[in-house]
């Protein structure tokens, strides 16, 4: 990702601590390689040693159902990512992929053992014969092409036998439809597949609905009617059922934009409104069915999200006269019933939030006036994912769904939870800001990773945690082909300011042996993440903090070598502000040019205690680089921010690193060149 600059014609005057310094050319400075494991992990697993080559290898499909073509798409856009080569059909050695309606297919699935009968399941197995996928039904074999996919290495596909099926039967992804719609889920929709979701909860409340621009209430931030139906199209051919999500009696600012239909407002008085007046027939005449018919119309959907959540959080409800004569509970009662009946007209089903017809102080008298063919999603995004309200939901005789945050273990113990109290299936749940979209890679990322972490157990609650979700993430979200770069480690030793190691708190932030860096590699050449890196010590420069004022405010690293890219394995002592800029680097030229690229706290560097997994408002700018613990066990880590050479032709005469003395103090630990 390229980072903000600014460009002058100035020079910049070597400060005293610039010195020349010796780098070592490599063959594999930056390397992108397949990952091991398979995510979601496979029930059923054995990986024989050998790699069927890629020679010859062609795809034949057994079926004409349209997931078939679908798996066939993946496949061949796998190949054209990762190897720069098409997949062709036939060829000498398969790729066969078929459901077990093939009755030469389903033999062989048995003859090797792993044949599955469990809807969406399927058995894959890659031998020196070829590569075979069997799904017990359509669904299933487009998931056995997912896994496929994970298999293939630039030497060919790994030997491989995998009897799978997912535990849960619904597993759900939320979307946003803003203005930054299209680039963001054009690469979220192929991720969720790859992860093995099969439905996307999509936030639909500031579509520009037809009522909405008639009615002058259409947000501007908000994407058309026909980016919505794009979307939908799009989560259908890879696999997702589309479960619009627009939010209904709470959470409506979206229907009062440009001060409109303030009349509907429950709360009169309300400075902000957030919820409808249920007594006011124009509510529905005017705003609520217009909305909901045309989401039919445009999302085709088997289920409507109607939200009724969090409903008296803000305003008084009831506010009005006439409502408090009713009460409260007949209220959400009659509104629930209302527009449940008109989507049940449509053949459309409802689901709902739980905490407000479940809560401790209705459960025992609302949910018994609702129809239980309403699906309830209870929402949990806490540590405490033992919970017994799914159980109790459940028992009432609603389909249950859980619905995870992104906290560490919430999702992985909620989908346990869900399949111990027979839920029906789990929502991954993101809550970014209705316009916040660009957000899921540069901003709260954390809620993108969490889509890796969800997809993972909501397949296989018993299986593993992914521990490297950060990386499966960004390799999934932004996918590369598989190869190396040749590049030059430079040696930072005659900067170094301080000692990676403690021992005498005169060392790193000079907290002692047990709060240091110790554990992280170091030597003239050790892979780091992706990349390879002279680590002798840390260039640690100023800040506020009383152990790095006396350290130097910037340094002067002189190359006169070219580059497309620079490698820096950078972090900071302390935590700074989100977005704050806390340094800088100076790239001068050999053409008299200066760059300024300005480095943002939490965006391009972190301290190295505020590791991907702890992070929010995490930014997947910087790369996965080091993951450790102290020797006292404090998770740490320190990423690489890659920074991408406008001006690859062009040596690189120096390079600067600049801190601008506060809280967060810009640490480099190693330098690499990349290309050049």
């Amino acid at each position: 990702m390229r980072l903000p600059l600014l460009l002058s014609a100035a020079f910049l005057l070597s400060p005293a601590l610039a010195t020349p310094l010796a780098v070592t050319p490599i063959p594999d400075a930056r390397v992108s390689a397949p990952r091991a494991d398979l995510v979601p992990q496979p029930q059923k697993a054995a990986f024989p040693a050998g790699v069927l080559p890629l020679s010859g290898l062609g795809v034949q499909l057994t079926g004409s159902v349209p997931e078939l073509g679908w798996a066939a798409r993946d496949l061949r856009e796998e190949w054209q990512t990762r190897l720069g080569a098409k997949l062709p059909d036939g060829g000498k050695t398969p790729i066969v992929i078929g459901t077990r309606a093939d009755a030469e297919l389903a033999a062989k699935a048995r003859a090797a053992g792993l044949y599955t009968e469990t809807p969406e399941g399927y058995a894959l197995w890659v031998d020196g014969t070829g590569a075979y996928v069997m799904g017990a039904d359509a669904r299933g074999a487009y998931y056995g092409a997912q896994t496929l996919r994970q298999l293939l290495t630039p030497g060919g596909l790994r030997f491989a036998r995998i009897q799978d099926a997912p535990a849960l039967r619904q597993r759900v992804a939320m979307l946003y439809l803003d203005s930054n719609s299209q680039p963001v889920n054009d690469r979220l929709i192929p991720l969720l597949a790859q992860l093995k979701y099969n439905a996307v909860l999509v936030m639909s409340n500031y579509v520009q609905w037809d009522a909405a621009r008639a009615g002058g209430w259409a947000h501007p931030g908000g994407a058309t009617k026909a980016e919505a139906a794009r979307v939908a199209k799009l989560a259908r051919e890879h696999g997702l059922e589309v479960i619009p999500l627009i939010e209904t009696l709470g959470h409506v600012g979206w229907m009062f934009g440009g001060g409109k239909n303030r009349d509907l407002m429950q709360d009169p008085d309300s400075q902000n409104p957030y919820a409808y007046d249920t007594l006011n027939p124009q509510t529905y005449e005017r705003v609520i069915f217009p909305v909901l018919r045309e989401a039919v119309e445009v999302f085709q959907p088997k289920v409507i999200h109607i939200g009724h959540d969090e409903v008296r959080n803000r305003d008084r409800f009831p506010a009005r006269e006439n409502g408090k004569a009713v009460g409260f509970e007949k209220l959400f009662v009659d509104d629930t019933l209302k527009l449940y009946a008109f989507l049940r007209a449509r053949n459309v089903g409802t689901m709902i939030w739980h905490d407000v017809a479940f809560s401790d102080a209705l459960i025992g008298s609302l949910p018994a006036k609702l129809p239980k063919d309403i699906q309830v999603a209870y929402w949990n995004y806490t540590a405490d994912t033992e919970t017994n309200t799914l159980s109790r939901i459940r028992a009432l005789g609603f389909p249950v769904l859980g619905a995870s945050g992104f906290k560490a273990g919430n999702p992985e113990g909620l989908a346990r939870t869900a399949l111990k109290s027979g839920a029906v299936g789990m929502i991954q749940t993101r809550w970014s800001g209705y316009f916040g979209n660009p957000s899921v890679w540069d901003g709260m990322a954390e809620q993108g990773v969490a889509l890796v972490r969800g997809g993972a157990s909501f397949w296989n609650p018993a299986g593993k945690a992914v521990t490297n979700a950060d990386a499966v993430y960004r390799d999934l979200y932004a996918p590369g082909a598989y190869g190396q770069t040749a590049g030059s480690l430079v040696n930072l030793a005659p900067l170094v300011t301080r000692k990676l190691t403690d021992n005498d708190e005169k060392g790193w932030i000079q907290k002692g042996p047990d709060t240091d860096l110790r554990n992280l590699p170091a030597g003239k050449n050790v892979r780091i993440g992706a990349y390879r890196f002279d680590v002798s010590g840390a260039v640690m420069l100023r800040g506020n903090r009383a152990a790095v004022r006396d350290l130097p405010e910037r340094v002067t690293v002189e190359l006169g070598r070219k580059a497309s890219a620079l490698a820096l394995l950078l972090t900071t002592g302390w935590p700074g502000n989100h977005r704050e800029a806390v340094g800088r680097l100076e790239v001068r030229y050999a053409d008299g040019s200066l760059l300024n690229v300005p480095l943002e706290y939490g965006r391009h560097l972190r301290a190295w205690t505020e590791t991907a997994a702890n992070a929010e408002n995490l930014s997947m700018i910087p790369a996965p680089g080091w993951v450790g613990q102290t020797r006292e066990g404090l998770d740490v880590n320190v990423p690489v921010l890659e920074w991408a050479n406008p001006k690859p032709g062009v040596v690189i005469q120096s390079v600067s690193l600049v801190s601008e003395g506060k809280g967060a103090n810009p640490t480099l630990i190693g330098l690499t060149l990349i290309g050049g």
